[in-house]
């Protein structure tokens, strides 16, 4: 009984050992199977046998992605932008008439910026010409550089100008050698005999019966200089009253509110430019032109209509053509005669407007009590000036 018993444990252990060996042996083949298709096995398939291994299509082999090479750009600069502004041409100069009138600038080197300032001033009058006779170093003080009272006679016959304008002084403030000796700077003596020279000079021009504008300084960047400069337009203001001339002061266009020198400010269009040179001396163009600002218009006021941009000279050339009428038409002329604007049967009446006495009212009228009465007529009750006090009763003391 022993033995039997001994032997199915046997077998028992041998059907054991051959299941698992098979299971491991259908597991490592599945596990293979599956890393070969992608499927899993189950237990039923390991027990009771194999089914047909369903086709399962193997996942794609990545390709290779192989890049064409790209032509590559040449490297460029960043592109600018530049935005030209193009400034409007200046209008062609106007051809001048022969018989336009002359305006003549003498001075220093003020005298010629003044002149160019005049210049564009007039550019488009045609009859009016701007003669530039200056000496950027000169003055009244050194005659022995330049003598202005010697030379002024003989520009004056060469231009025949119908208008002179003296700007000088900007480098007269330095000593003064006379017959009597040496004046320094800033004394009473040198102030008398330069208002002296002033007027002298001035005679010339005045004394050929021509108009004068004697223009003052302006302010400059050294503050001696300036303070200088603010002293000698007194002694030229009072020097012009004398020979009838007239002073024109243009201190206030090139210092600012508080009297102090300015080097950008607002030109003649109201825009802040710069008006003044590096120095502190010098005029730039709109500077220049500020200046001649001032006296364009005085000059307008001498010269007239000569000065109009719209002035045109008639001529042969540009007067309508007249036309002959044979004597038998001539006669057939209607003649309108003139007529008076102020007949008063222009409007069809005999009598001018007022000529018959206004009508005369039964009441006074408030005026007529105000002129003859001196006293108004009391309102209507009611309106807003009567003013009177109404009483509705009386109270007993």
């Amino acid at each position: 009984m022993r033995g039997v018993n001994q032997q199915s444990k046997t077998r028992r252990r041998t059907v054991v050992l051959a299941l698992s060996l098979a299971a491991s042996l259908a597991m490592a083949f599945d596990t293979a199977e599956a890393q070969q298709y992608g499927e899993r096995r189950t237990l039923l398939d390991l027990l009771f046998g194999t089914r047909e291994p369903r086709y399962v299509e193997p996942p794609p082999v990545p390709r290779k992605q192989v890049k064409i090479p790209r032509a590559r750009k040449k490297p460029t600069s960043p592109s600018v932008t530049t935005i030209t502004t193009t400034a409007p041409a200046p209008p062609p100069p106007v051809a001048k008439l022969e018989d336009a009138r002359k305006i003549l600038v003498v001075g220093d080197f003020v005298a010629d910026g003044l002149a160019e300032g005049l210049q564009e001033a007039f550019a488009t009058s045609p009859g009016v010409i701007v003669e530039e006779r200056s000496n950027g170093s000169s003055g009244l003080v050194r005659g022995d550089y330049y003598d202005w009272q010697a030379q002024l006679p003989a520009i004056l016959d060469e231009v025949k100008p119908a208008l002179v304008v003296i700007e000088i002084g900007a480098n007269d403030r330095q000593q003064m050698e006379t017959a009597e000796g040496k004046l320094d700077f800033r004394t009473d003596g040198w102030f008398k005999e330069y208002e002296r020279r002033i007027v002298a000079l001035g005679n010339t021009v005045r004394q050929r019966q021509l108009p004068l504008i004697w223009v003052g300084l302006p302010a400059f960047r050294p503050q001696n200089m300036t303070a200088d400069a603010l002293k000698l337009n007194g002694v030229y203001r009072a020097a012009a009253e004398k020979i009838g001339a007239e002073f024109v002061d243009v201190w206030d266009g090139f210092v600012d509110q508080d009297g102090r020198f300015i080097v950008t400010g607002s030109d003649i269009n109201g825009q802040q430019v710069r008006l003044r040179g590096t120095d502190g001396i010098g005029l730039t163009p709109p500077g220049k032109r500020k200046l001649a600002f001032y006296v364009e218009k005085p000059a307008r006021r001498y010269l007239g209509d000569l000065t109009s941009p719209d002035l045109v000279r008639l001529d042969a050339s540009n007067l309508p053509v007249l036309v002959d009428l044979p004597p038998a038409e001539i006669q057939n002329v209607v003649r309108t005669p003139p007529i008076d604007l102020f007949d008063p049967e222009l409007d069809g009446a005999t009598e001018l407007l007022g000529a018959a006495p206004l009508p005369v009212a039964s009441i006074p009228s408030p005026r007529e009590q105000l002129v003859k009465n001196g006293v108004l007529p009391p309102p209507p009750a009611g309106r807003a000036d009567d003013v009177r006090i109404i009483t509705t009763g009386s109270t007993s003391p």
